[in-house]
C-alpha cells in the first residue's frame, strides 16, 4: 500500500481489522542461531548530543556498529527517523552482520494534534524502513512502555491499537509493543497481546528493590507469572541490565534513591553479566541487554549531574570505553561477515 494511502487511512480511517485467523509471525530459525540468544539495546547519542540534536555522524555510527558487532549480532533501536535510517544504510554499506528490532516511538496523542501528527510521521517512518530494508529489520516494536501505568507518555489503549494494525497490516516482519513487566501481568494486557506476534518485556531487577543475589530468582518469578497469563505468545526479554551508578539521594515515591537496594557500580554490573551468562545456558530465550553505552543526555542532562541513574547503564562509557562487564559477554572472530549476503535487500 502506498505511503499516502496509508497516511490518509490513518488519519480518517477505518482501522484495520484484526488479522482473522491471527497468524504468529516468528523469527526465522537461521536468525535465531546467528543472534545465539543476546542483543544489545543501542542509542548512538555521545557527550553533547541527543534526540534534537546535534547527533552523531555517520563516522561515530559506524565506530559504534563496528564496536558492538564483536560481541552482538542483533540490535534495538527506540526509534524510526532520518539517524536511524543512516545507520542501516551503513549496516548494509558496510555489510555488517547485525540486524535490527525496529522501534517506533508514540506518545501520549489524546487532544493533542501535534503529537498525534508526530505519531502517523514515526508510524510511516518506520513502515517505510522495514520495507526499504528487510533484510536487517527482523521485527519492529510499535511504541515502548506506552501502557504501564507509571509510564509519562501512557497512551490510551484504543490509541495503541491502530498503530499496531497499520504496520501490522503493512509489514511483513514480526510486530510487538514494548512494555514493562507489571503491564504484562495484568489482565488489561490481554487485548493488546492478543494483537500482536510476541511479548516485549522490560524487567529490571535492580529498579524494583532486588541486589544482586535475588535478581535471577526474580526474574524467573515474573517470568513464569507472564507466561502463565499468556502461554500462546513467546516472550522476548526487550531489557534486561545492571547499572553501575545511581543518585541515593533522591528518596521518594518512585525515585531511584528509594527504588534501588541493590549496589551499583562496574563491578556489580560485572558480576550481573557473569551470572546472566549461566542463566542463559538454561534458558532458551532471546535477551536485550541495555543496553550499549553511557548517554548523559538522559536523565535530565546536566542538570542533574552525572551519577544519575538513566546516564548510567552502559557496557561502555560515553567516550566508548569498555567497562569490566564487557569481558563477560561472549566475542566473535573478526572479520565476520553478515549472514546474509543480497546487499539490495531482496526477499530470496
Amino acid at each position: 500500500m502506498a505511503t499516502e494511502t496509508i497516511a490518509q487511512r490513518l488519519e480518517q480511517g477505518p482501522i484495520w481489522p484484526r488479522e482473522e485467523p491471527f497468524i504468529r509471525r516468528g523469527f526465522p530459525q537461521e536468525d535465531r542461531q546467528h543472534w545465539h540468544q543476546l542483543a544489545i539495546a543501542y542509542s548512538p547519542f555521545r557527550s553533547g548530543q541527543a534526540p534534537w540534536g546535534p547527533v552523531p555522524s555517520r563516522s561515530e555510527l559506524l565506530e559504534d556498529l563496528q564496536l558492538l558487532q564483536g560481541h552482538f549480532r542483533l540490535l534495538r533501536v527506540y526509534g524510526a527517523d532520518a539517524l536511524t535510517e543512516t545507520m542501516l544504510q551503513v549496516i548494509r554499506e558496510e555489510k555488517l552482520p547485525l540486524q535490527v528490532f525496529l522501534g517506533i516511538w508514540l506518545e501520549h496523542e489524546l487532544g493533542d494534534p501535534e503529537t498525534r501528527a508526530a505519531n502517523r510521521k514515526a508510524t510511516l517512518e518506520g513502515i517505510e524502513l522495514a520495507n526499504r530494508y528487510p533484510e536487517i529489520v527482523a521485527a519492529i516494536s510499535v511504541g515502548n512502555e506506552t501502557q504501564v501505568y507509571w509510564a509519562a507518555h501512557r497512551m490510551q489503549e484504543q490509541a495503541l491499537l491502530p498503530y499496531l494494525r497499520c504496520v501490522r497490516a503493512n509489514c511483513s516482519q514480526p510486530v510487538t509493543t514494548a512494555d514493562d513487566y507489571n503491564y504484562w501481568n495484568k489482565p488489561e494486557s490481554q487485548a493488546i497481546a492478543a494483537e500482536i506476534d510476541f511479548l516485549f518485556l522490560h524487567a529490571h531487577p535492580l529498579l524494583n528493590g532486588q541486589s544482586l543475589d535475588q535478581a535471577w530468582t526474580w526474574l524467573d518469578a515474573q517470568l513464569a507469572d507472564i507466561e502463565a497469563r499468556h502461554p500462546d505468545r513467546e516472550v522476548v526479554l526487550g531489557e534486561i541490565g545492571w547499572a553501575t551508578r545511581h543518585n541515593p539521594r533522591l528518596i521518594g515515591d518512585g525515585l531511584q534513591g528509594t527504588l534501588i537496594k541493590g549496589e551499583t557500580s562496574p563491578e556489580a554490573q560485572e558480576r550481573y553479566l557473569r551470572d546472566m551468562g549461566l542463566w542463559l545456558r538454561t534458558h532458551e530465550r532471546l535477551v536485550f541487554l541495555f543496553e550499549a553505552f553511557d548517554e548523559t543526555w538522559k536523565g535530565g542532562g546536566a542538570v542533574t549531574g552525572p551519577e544519575d541513574v538513566e546516564k548510567n547503564w552502559g557496557l561502555y562509557d560515553e567516550r566508548r570505553q569498555p567497562k569490566p562487564g564487557v569481558t563477560a559477554l561472549p566475542g566473535y572472530p573478526a572479520g565476520t561477515t553478515t549472514h546474509n549476503s543480497n546487499p539490495e535487500g531482496t526477499k530470496q
